[in-house]
């Protein structure tokens, strides 16, 4: 499992492949369940061709956070989604990040935020800055989102 004794190169290494195959981001889920109507849902994900399945099996079993699974189209995914997990994760690597810095400051704050939302008010700031992934990430999907009462 990655940790803190993990060498600087691997974690220079992970960095590197975040920024060219992978992506840091949270999705607003519509959830009535939820109290203010969605779910909060961050993830980090990387990607690779199931051509070198060997090596990424490896690859993430050394990270040992997430899950992994194999698209229809060929492509593998590892994804890591437990907000401890996620924390584990970029305390080691983030650091090391260059394109993908700024994202990562956003999840974390957003991870900070999350326990403390008390009301609709505070939601509202939290979905914002949620929302302010849409500049950084390319999305298919943009949608602006207002709370439903």
């Amino acid at each position: 499992m990655l940790n803190q004794s993990v060498s600087s190169e691997t974690k220079a290494y992970l960095a590197g492949f975040l920024d060219a195959d992978g992506s840091i981001y949270v999705r607003l889920k519509p959830n009535r369940t939820y109290r203010y109507g969605y779910q909060v849902a961050p993830y980090i994900v990387f990607f690779q061709s199931s051509k070198s399945r060997q090596k990424f099996e490896s690859l993430c079993a050394r990270i040992g956070l997430g899950g992994m699974r194999i698209r229809k189209d060929g492509i593998m995914e590892y994804t890591i989604g437990r907000k401890e997990s996620i924390e584990t994760f970029l305390s080691c690597v983030g650091p090391y990040l260059f394109l993908k810095k700024e994202q990562a400051g956003i999840l974390l704050e957003i991870l900070r935020q999350k326990p403390l939302v008390k009301n609709e008010c505070d939601f509202e700031s939290l979905m914002k800055l949620v929302d302010s992934f849409r500049e950084l990430n390319y999305s298919k999907k943009r949608k602006k989102r207002i709370l439903t009462p």
